[in-house]
This record gives C-alpha cells, sequence and structure tokens, in this order.
C-alpha cells in the first residue's frame, strides 16, 4: 500500500464523498484504512453495571483505501503517489507537483 498512518486523504466514492480526513490506522492485509471523523456509524453498547443504561457510541469504521486519494501538503490537490531514489533512499512523491511527500 502507497498510503501510510499520518497522511491526509480524500474520499472520492462512497456516502463521504469530497470530505477529507487524516489517516488513523491502516489495515494492509485487508487493503482498508480508518479515517478520524469520516464513516462514522451508531454502534449500540449494552450497560455495563446493573442499574446503568445502555447507550449509543458513534464508531469509524474502515473504509476501502482505493475509495480515497492523497492530498498534497504542498499543492493541497488530489494526487497519486509515485517513488523515486533520493540519496539512496525511496521517498514518495506527489505526481502533480513532484513534492516530497512527509
Amino acid at each position: 500500500m502507497r498510503i501510510k498512518k499520518g497522511d491526509m486523504v480524500k474520499i472520492i466514492t462512497g456516502k463521504d464523498k469530497g470530505k477529507a480526513g487524516k489517516i488513523i490506522k491502516v489495515f494492509p492485509d485487508k487493503g482498508s484504512i480508518l479515517i478520524d471523523g469520516l464513516n462514522i456509524y451508531k454502534k449500540h453498547a449494552k450497560p455495563k453495571k446493573q442499574g446503568e443504561k445502555g447507550q449509543t457510541v458513534l464508531v469509524p469504521r474502515p473504509i476501502n483505501a482505493s475509495n480515497t486519494m492523497i492530498v498534497c501538503s504542498a499543492c493541497n490537490k488530489n494526487t497519486k503517489i509515485g517513488y523515486r531514489l533520493e540519496n539512496k533512499n525511496k521517498i514518495r512523491y506527489c505526481k502533480k507537483c513532484s513534492a516530497a511527500l512527509r
């Protein structure tokens, strides 16, 4: 996967189309990512102690990484990611403005 934790991404398909957020967790084996504050669903939690009431909790769910595009920090546009070697180090760069990512 070309996407890493801490990257800014924009959702390009689905119910949250057009919204942007920061990645808080990556699941490379499933090809999905967890974005802070996006793809939120309600989950009903049972009471933990007797006499306490149950509650509804808002929980973010993972979204497929192919439904997102990375947002370049230099040009603030949706972009694809490329790789290049600089001083024997492999770095990611923006394909639109050629700036190094993170």
